[in-house]
Order: C-alpha cells, then structure tokens, then sequence
C-alpha cells in the first residue's frame, strides 16, 4: 500500500487499488469542461478538495503516452529490432573496462562551481518567452503577454552581469521555476511548429543585424581609438614645445649649440659608424626607440641617430633629445618640410595626397568613416596614410646621400639586443634586408612577403637599381587605388621584388600590436620586437602582457613624463 502512495501522491490512503481509481479519474476528466472539475464519489474515488486538476491532466497524459510508446515498440520492424541488437551486442564487446587513470569525485577539482548550466537555461528561457510574447500579442491574449513579459524582467534582472551559476541573485532558482511555468501554460496555449519556427527565425535574422551593427561600430571605434592622441602623449609634446619656446634663452642657446657642434656633424656622414633611419611623429615612441638601442648597445658611442619629424613635432621632438640626449651616441633631429627635393612635381605619393579626389575620399562630409561603408576598410583611413612621413622610407638616398648603407627602424619597435651585427651581413647584391613573412597571401605562390619595420639598406645598390624610381613607377600606376588602397607595405613588396635578402627570423618578431598569442620565447630571443597592429604600447589598447618590454625603456624620471602621465 505505501508503494503505492509513493507512485500516485496524489491519492489518499483509504482509496481503493490504484488501476481503478486512475481509470475513474480518466473518466471523470473526460467529461469535465472548462474549470469545473466532476466530484467523485466516495466509493474508492478522490475528494475534490484534495485533487489538483492541473496535476491529475498531466497523470492521464503520461499515462497515455506510455501506452502509445508500447504500441510503436511493439509495431517496431523486426530488422530494425535485430540492427539495435547487433548495435548493443558489439558495443559490448568493444567496451574496454581498463582502469584509465584514478580519482575520487569528492576531490575539490571535481567540483564544478563555475559551471553555467541554470544560466544557460534561463538565457533560453528569455528566448522562448519572447517568441511566445509575440505570439500571445498577435492573438490577443493579453493575460498571457503580460505574464511572461513579467517573468522575462525577473529572470533578467536575476541574470544581470552573471557569467557563470555562482554570480546569479539569490532568487533566480524560483524565478526560473516561475518561468518554466508560464512557458508551460504559453506551450498549452499558443504552441504551433510553424508560426514558432517563424518566429525564431526572424529573431535570428535580427541577431545577426545587431552582430553585424556592433562589428562594423567595433571597427570603428579600434580605428578610431588607434589613430587618436592620447591625452598624455599631447600633454608631453606641449610641455616640450613650451619648454622651447619659454625657457631660459641662454639655456636653450647652450643646448641647441652643443646639439650642433662640429663633431656631431662629422659623425652624421661618417661610414664607420652604424647609422639608423626613424621617421615619426610621436616623441615618447622615438625616444623610447632610440633609448632602447643605445641601452643594449656594445659601443654606443659609434651608434648615429638620424630621427625626422613633421613641422608640429620637430620643435618637441628636438627639446627632448636636446635636453634628454641619449649620450654617448649621436641624434640628429630633422624637419621634413627643410627637403626641398620633396614636392609633387617629384614625388608621385605627394602628388596624389594633394588631389581633390583623395581628399574628397578623406574629407567627404557624407562619409568620414562612417559606419555605414561596406567597401572601404576603415584602416585605410588613417591619417598616418596622408602623411608623408609614412612614404620617407623611399627616399633613404635623397635623405642621406653620404651613406652607403642604414638601418631603418620603425616608431613602434624596441631593440633587445646588440645591433651592430647587421652591418655585417652580407645582402649578396639585394638592396633590402628584412625578416621574412610567408603566409597564405602573396601574389606569387612561390614567394615570400617581408616586414617593414627593421631593414637593413644598401644604398649603394639601392642607387645602382634606381629603386625610388621603381618605387614612382608602381605609385603612377596606383593613382586611382585600382592596384592597392593606400599604406607603404603593397608598393614595397613591388618595389623590393627580388631585391630582398631574408634575414633570420630572431632579427625581428612582428605580431605584438594586434596578436595576443605570439611565442614569449620567440620575443625573449628577439632582437627587435614589432607592435605592428592597433594596439600600439602606449595606447590603453595595447596588449598588457606585452606592455613591460616597451614600457621599461620609458624614462619614468622625467619630471615631464611623471606629469602628464603618472597623474592620469
């Protein structure tokens, strides 16, 4: 008898043998219509005060989805019976009972506090609500609409910012319950396969919409974040600018005389010495550059600086290495607007960034990097690609014409080791000596793409191939952007195609300003490592566990630096 009490809760104990009773209460539930349920009699049936009709329904509906389950088992195909057994059969043979390794699931990693399992389910819950809403809207059953739009409030609020089971409110357990229940009644209801289907397919439409909206916002706002001056970094260059201009005329004039001496002179052109090319707009990331190189050079005093600038950062940018010089190497601050040889009737670059159509392309009121354009990559419309200083790399003769050879480094690089071994290297006649990049995209299958970013010139070869020549060659041909937008990379793989000599790869490890994987073993050996990518090191975008290799090479003691940034 208590078996059976514990298999039908529902009846009492004085009632009669359970087959019985249930038979009674299908009938009795039979002829029942709408809320009134027909009282049974005292002889072996259940009180109406004791009976929950919603509880009984669902007896009587499992009860007859056993049996239809038995009858479709017994109509079962016999070859369908005998593949099932044939499939049991060699799965048991094939069971290996080998003990693999041993574990105790009361050990603490077995316990799985941070799984998501009810977030998940109230997440889906949320889903299948919302259909339901629509549904109930549609057809006019505002009780239902207003039940389950209060249950997705709840269940929402109990959500909030969690991640994972242990981060949800106390009552979310009840809520998800309170959930189940009205998605149950709105199934009862509502339910249709198709107009369901409908409906959860035009919320995935939807969904994408939204993803693709946030990427393309994504998009821009990385480019936007990238290209954009920090705060601090404008704070340093005006310090440096009026530092210039208002300090005391007999300093600056001690300064700017001992930064033009004879002797540094000399070295600018001499040939024994190791010579590097850095064009750039950004005072910290020069002279962090320049302040790594000197720092793991073996002689320092042999090593020359030849850094330009444009016409709004060359007054900072000679403050800093006038007042900060990285001694006992030499630098030499240069303003491209002094190279006269520079003008559009020579350069095919600065030609095409004075046209109305690239400047309708950067400028167009309609469309300044909107979001709205699908075409173009917002990349491309960087302000660093209207500047010239960004296409100097071309003219490494015009710029240094008593050189034979230089070692240009970009802005965003620091060096890690002893440089003067490249100088040594023999390029066997190329022109260009760069680290390799073989990856999936090249115009040819059987080539290799190269980095900017550490290369070593021969600019004896580089005159003897007319390589600045080549280089207008490409650029004419590209006025309209048909062979590539803009950027230097496209035309110097043209320009340098077989006249690049690959160095080792350990020279230069690229990947830091936008790859969060790059090997640390690979950035530990390098020579110079590249923050090629967006996320520059001294943005608040950069990667933070590559941050402390530039970051330490930061003079942190300038009273400047301390201002502008130990303050944010």
């Amino acid at each position: 008898m208590s078996s059976s009490i514990w298999k039908y809760p529902l009846l009492l104990k004085e009632t009669q043998p359970v087959a019985r009773n249930l038979e009674t209460a299908e009938e009795q539930l039979v002829n029942t219509t709408g809320s009134e349920v027909s009282s049974f009699s005292s002889t072996g049936t259940l009180e109406t005060k004791r009976t929950d009709p919603i509880k009984l329904k669902r007896e009587v509906f499992r009860r007859k989805r056993k049996e239809q389950r038995i009858q479709e088992l017994l109509l079962m195909d016999k070859e369908v019976e005998l593949h099932m057994r044939n499939v049991a059969t060699n799965s048991s043979r094939n069971f290996s009972n080998k003990v693999r390794a041993s574990y105790n699931i009361w050990r603490l990693e077995f316990h799985h506090t941070n799984t998501d399992s009810t977030l998940r389910l109230m997440k889906d819950q949320i889903i299948m609500a919302k259909v339901y809403t629509t549904i109930a809207h549609s057809l006019k059953q505002p009780d239902l609409y207003v039940l389950l739009m209060k249950c997705i409030k709840q269940i929402q609020a109990a959500i909030g910012d969690a991640h994972m089971d242990h981060e949800l409110d106390s009552s979310a357990l009840e809520r998800a319950k309170a959930m189940g229940h009205a998605l149950s009644s709105a199934r009862d209801a509502l339910y249709s396969s198709g107009e369901v289907s409908r409906r959860l397919r035009v919320m995935l439409q939807s969904t994408e919409l939204n993803i693709d909206s946030v990427k393309k916002q994504n998009s821009f706002l990385m480019q936007h974040a990238a290209k954009t001056v920090p705060m601090p970094l404008h704070c340093l260059h005006m310090q440096l600018t009026t530092d210039y201009y208002f300090h005391d005329g007999v300093i600056k004039e001690y300064f700017h005389d001992a930064a033009l001496k004879e002797e540094d002179k000399a070295k600018r052109e001499d040939q024994s010495l190791y010579h590097y090319a850095i064009f750039s707009d950004n005072v910290l990331a020069a002279s962090v550059v320049v302040r790594s190189t000197v720092t793991r050079a073996k002689e320092p005093e042999k090593h020359v600086f030849h850094i330009v600038t444009d016409r709004l950062n060359f007054v900072a940018t000679m403050m800093w290495f006038i007042s900060h010089p990285p001694l006992p190497a030499t630098v030499h601050v240069g303003n491209i607007d002094n190279f006269k040889w520079l003008n559009s009737s020579y350069c095919s670059v600065l030609r095409q960034l004075e046209s109305a159509q690239l400047k309708e392309y950067y400028f167009k009121a309609h469309d300044p990097s909107s979001l709205s354009d699908g075409n173009e990559n917002l990349k491309y419309r960087n302000p660093k690609y209207l500047s010239m200083l960004n296409h100097l790399r071309f003219y490494m003769p015009e710029i240094h014409p008593k050189l034979d050879k230089i070692l240009f480094l970009d802005d965003d690089v620091i060096v890690q080791k002893d440089l003067t071994p490249l100088w040594e290297v023999d390029l066997k006649g190329m022109v260009n000596g760069a680290v390799e990049t073989c990856k999936e995209k090249n115009f040819d299958p059987c080539a290799c793409g190269w980095a900017f970013g550490m290369n070593m010139f021969n600019l004896k070869e580089w005159k003897k191939q007319n390589i600045t020549g080549i280089y207008h060659y490409w650029q004419d041909l590209n006025e309209d952007r048909k062979l590539w937008k803009l950027g230097t990379l496209p035309p110097g793989l043209i320009t340098f195609y077989n006249l690049t000599y690959p160095l080792n790869r350990t020279w230069h490890v690229l990947g830091l300003g936008y790859d969060p994987v790059v090997d640390l073993a690979e950035i530990e050996n390098a020579a110079v490592v590249h923050y090629n990518g967006n996320y520059k090191p001294w943005l608040d975008l950069a990667i933070s566990k590559y941050k402390p290799y530039w970051s330490k090479y930061v003079d942190l003691g300038n009273s400047h630096i301390q201002r502008c940034y130990m303050s944010e």
